[in-house]
């Protein structure tokens, strides 16, 4: 197929804490979670549509509305998405059954024009999707935490007599002409009726502050400069933190408990700011993304004491 301007909708997902996963097991055992995560979603996305563009590791983008369209590709996708989330609770089920911690999926989605073709050399050639609205898909995406999934206001505008949706967020993504909309999808009406029940768990406040230390990530690459702060509400999804700095909602961390003691391998978390107001004053909110199953048992002992 040559190329073309076709308005579509673009959906990107990534697992979250897979790669921190991946470390602590043999080559075969982490081939063999990400190809049992990868059936599950592949599964679900063959039934709401029949192109997915690529698989990129632990990442799919798939595309509705190409080669043939359709006019209800944005609601296919938004329940795609709703479906996939869902089955996330599945995926985490088959882990726990090999004693593997729990991961987590964000996901989103826009709709807008892109370019659609073949793409590649004589050799090697695929039918593929290219533009800005393919990168702002991907830049909506990196805003979601573990569980979320975030739609564009032109996907919104499509669906919106089916469409349940919570909070919006303003963000300016890399690559915008202006700042921009993004909402939080709660469930999707019609003949799909499927909602997410993400339950988020309390905070409980602790007798006694975890001290750390953080840094602000620039793109992917860890900031220079770090800065001491101290946990004082917990939960095992979020943390309120008491820090002398306030960090913006949507900026992303790296963050040091330095009482766990380093062994071999990295022991790291990592959080996203979201929004809300921290009851300990100056601070900021943050909801985990990524974190080593030692700083999980660790904060499971702090929550219960």
């Amino acid at each position: 197929l040559g190329g073309e301007l076709r308005k579509v909708t673009v959906m990107m997902s990534d697992l979250r804490g897979f790669t921190s996963l991946a470390e602590r097991l043999t080559a075969e055992e982490a081939i063999r979670f990400l190809n049992g995560y990868l059936q599950t979603m592949v599964d679900l996305i063959l039934h709401y549509s029949r192109t997915i563009n690529e698989i990129m590791g632990d990442g799919i983008l798939v595309i509705f509305g190409a080669p043939k369209a359709a006019a209800d590709d944005a609601e296919r996708a938004v329940a795609c998405a709703v479906a996939m989330q869902r089955a996330m609770d599945e995926v985490n089920a088959r882990g726990r059954e090999r004693g593997l911690p729990e991961v987590e999926m964000g996901i989103g989605i826009h709709t807008g024009e892109v370019i659609v073709g073949n793409i590649g050399s004589d050799r090697r050639m695929k039918y593929a999707a290219v533009g800005t609205h393919v990168n702002l898909t991907g830049r909506i995406e990196s805003y979601t935490t573990g569980g979320q999934l975030l739609i564009s206001e032109s996907t919104l505008q499509e669906i919106s007599p089916i469409i349940e949706v919570g909070r919006s967020l303003r963000i300016e993504p890399k690559g915008a002409r202006r700042e921009m909309t993004v909402w939080e999808v709660v469930g999707i009406g019609g003949s799909h009726g499927l909602t997410l029940r993400a339950v988020e768990p309390a905070m409980v406040g602790l007798a006694k502050e975890i001290q750390i230390r953080y840094a602000v990530l620039e793109e992917k690459h860890v900031g220079r400069s770090t800065l001491d702060a101290s946990i004082v509400r917990l939960s095992l999804k979020g943390a309120e933190v008491r820090s002398p700095v306030l960090v913006p909602p949507l900026s992303n961390l790296k963050i040091w408990i330095p009482e766990i003691e380093a062994g071999a391998l990295p022991v790291e978390l990592y959080a996203k700011v979201v929004e809300g107001t921290p009851v300990v004053g100056t601070g900021f909110t943050v909801r985990f993304t990524s974190m080593a199953p030692e700083v999980a048992e660790h904060l499971r002992r702090h929550i219960a004491t």
